[in-house]
């Protein structure tokens, strides 16, 4: 699909976003695990999130979804029932590695599954800590999708350090440990997202550099009540649009506001982005609360290598927001981008090129200077939800406007995307 987009003259108004796809995956896998009813008010309703249900539902949880809210009922304790088909987590990493974690203690033979897209990622990040805890997995695709999951004998706690920063490893070895009488711990020297341990409120303490999550089955969780906050990555998608465009001003309301979440705000108030803050609530460990966007002037700053894993799902629109910035835009230490819904750092390059800056692309990132000198050519989205609705935002900012070719995978993470655009445009 070939998405237009003229140029956008104001942003104004308020926009309410549905649920975090981060935190909505998560309240409905420890939801299933729970002996009971749950309520999940504002779950995400990326295509994404629905994998997750899909999934569960092949292993026999019942979930229904009415008026914004869904209800998951729990099995319990090695409560899933075997699957009749192989588990197909369509585009979603989280969806297959947290998965994982949970199938590795259940007691029969399951498949997980994706699509082409999710096939091409990385699973042995999990495969290697879940063996260490004698799990029984197996890939004939050299570590990637699909992945057959045995049923072990004998499960082991562990003490794992973390070799690459990412919250879907720690997830599935904290969801893995949630089964097991003796404590698990994860050991992180670079902080990624802690959703897993705050909504099931695991023991999490610093040790140096070190930050040590733990977790045994007296962390089991019991049915419970859930707001998920608005999703913050979907957030920022309109506080840069909001930050460039001349005249406006924008509220977003009851939104993430994570510490883990919201480096990227940081950087870009530091860059000059007008934005104000304002704290509403805590619901399950989660901080939420409003945000209010001003059209500003804004100036590249160094990105620090130890933020990538905080911003990583942000680096695209980032991007976007560098090139519009005085000075220039530069990204090192992102090698994490080359392995997601697509090598996002060939994706920004190659999009960049387009529209005839000065583009370096690294083995880590990338270096933008220069400006913007035609768009002959659509923007190409590679299947990648954020590439597309970031180079959406370029388009909207130029005054040729522009198209992205591929528009459709938004609806991985928001498919209400250009309902929303267009409620606070002018």
């Amino acid at each position: 699909m070939l998405q237009s987009f003229n140029k956008i003259n104001k942003v104004s108004g308020t926009l309410s976003l549905s649920g975090d796809k981060s935190i909505s995956h998560r309240a409905l896998l420890i939801s299933s695990l729970a002996n009971g009813k749950s309520t999940i008010k504002n779950l995400s309703e990326s295509d994404d999130v629905l994998s997750t249900i899909h999934c569960l539902r092949s292993l026999g949880i019942e979930i229904e979804s009415k008026d914004n809210k869904c209800v998951v009922h729990g099995k319990g304790y090695k409560g899933y029932k075997n699957p009749a088909v192989p588990l197909d987590a369509g585009n979603s990493g989280t969806t297959a590695r947290l998965l994982a974690g949970i199938l590795a203690t259940q007691n029969f033979e399951s498949v997980i599954t994706g699509d082409a897209s999710l096939s091409s990622r990385p699973m042995k990040r999990i495969i290697e800590p879940l063996t260490q805890m004698g799990s029984k997995i197996k890939s004939s695709n050299e570590g990637k999708l699909p992945l057959k999951v045995l049923p072990s004998e004998s499960l082991q706690a562990i003490s794992y350090n973390m070799t690459v920063a990412s919250a879907q490893v720690k997830s599935a070895i904290l969801l893995a440990g949630l089964h097991l009488d003796e404590q698990t711990s994860v050991i992180e020297s670079v902080q990624t997202r802690n959703h897993t341990e705050n909504l099931l409120s695991l023991s999490v303490v610093k040790e140096g550099s070190n930050i040590i999550s733990s977790v045994s089955r007296s962390n089991y969780p019991e049915p419970n009540e859930y707001f998920i906050p608005g999703d913050i990555s979907s957030a920022m998608i309109f506080i840069v649009l909001a930050l460039l465009t001349k005249n406006s001003e924008l509220t977003i309301k009851n939104v993430s506001l994570n510490p883990t979440r919201i480096k990227c705000l940081s950087i870009l108030k530091s860059m000059g982005g007008k934005i104000q803050i304002d704290e509403r609530g805590v619901s399950n460990n989660e901080i939420f609360g409003d945000l209010i966007v001003k059209s500003s002037e804004l100036s590249n700053v160094k990105i620090d290598k130890q933020t990538i894993p905080l911003i990583i799902d942000e680096i695209p629109i980032l991007a976007v927001a560098g090139i519009f910035s005085e000075g220039v835009f530069e990204l090192q230490g992102a090698s994490e981008l080359r392995v997601k819904e697509s090598d996002r750092v060939k994706a920004i390059c190659s999009n960049l090129q387009k529209v005839g800056l000065d583009v370096t692309e690294y083995d880590e990132g990338f270096r933008v200077s220069g400006a913007i000198k035609k768009q002959s050519e659509p923007f190409d989205s590679f299947g990648d939800h954020r590439i597309t609705m970031a180079f959406a935002i370029l388009s909207l900012l130029m005054n040729s406007g522009g198209r992205v070719d591929g528009f459709e995978c938004v609806s991985v993470s928001n498919p209400k995307f250009l309902e929303q655009l267009n409620s606070i445009s002018n």
